[in-house]
């Protein structure tokens, strides 16, 4: 999924500060089938990224969530939950996919709303409009609110990157496994079978 500025439509109450949303006005946007994150209180755009992104998006949920949810392990949700990682300006991201251990958030609690708690594991597929740099930045956005792990998947090199905090980026290709490492241990899968459809 790819975001881009843009200006919201239809007009919502604003929050505190007259040219900002709340997280509050982008769960109403959402019901009126406007689609979009916040970063730090600017509303952005989220735009379809096309069938493969979704399909490797589902291929990748499916794989995490088989392993941790005969296990009760945590919860794995997909880009529409949304992730409430600061307040006052407000910002709210969507990975392509997130994992949140039952450590971090028991199962036991029902979130209606956005996750309020940083996920343990994310994983964003680039999309084909965007630039390897901003690709990048968003993995190391995820990092520096606390994720864990970050996994960036590549569709056109078939490869996937494993970014942790402080720790040098590996690159799986798809004759590797990819594993969840301290996140997830035990959980493996093959590479390829992430962009197979």
């Amino acid at each position: 999924m790819t975001t881009t500025l843009t200006s919201p439509s239809p007009p919502v109450e604003r929050g505190p500060a007259a040219d900002l949303l709340t997280a509050d006005d982008l769960l109403r946007l959402y019901s009126e089938g406007v689609r979009g994150e916040l970063i730090r209180g600017e509303f952005c755009e989220t735009v379809s990224s096309g069938g493969e992104h979704g399909e490797i998006a589902m291929n990748m949920g499916g794989e995490v969530r088989s392993f941790v949810r005969p296990r009760r392990l945590g919860r794995v949700s997909g880009s529409d939950s949304g992730v409430l990682l600061e307040r006052d300006p407000d910002t709210v991201r969507e990975p392509d996919m997130l994992y949140i251990s039952a450590e971090t958030l028991p199962l036991d609690v029902r979130v209606t709303k956005y996750y309020e708690v940083v996920p343990d594991l994310i994983v964003e597929i680039k999309s084909p409009s965007e630039s390897r740099d901003a690709f990048t930045d968003k993995l190391r956005m995820w990092l520096s609110y606390g994720v864990r792990v970050a996994w960036g998947v590549f569709p056109e090199t078939r490869t996937v990157e494993i970014h942790v905090a402080g720790a040098t980026t590996t690159v799986l290709t798809d004759a590797d496994t990819l594993d969840g490492g301290e996140v997830l241990p035990g959980f493996t899968c093959a590479v390829s079978g992430i962009f197979e459809l």
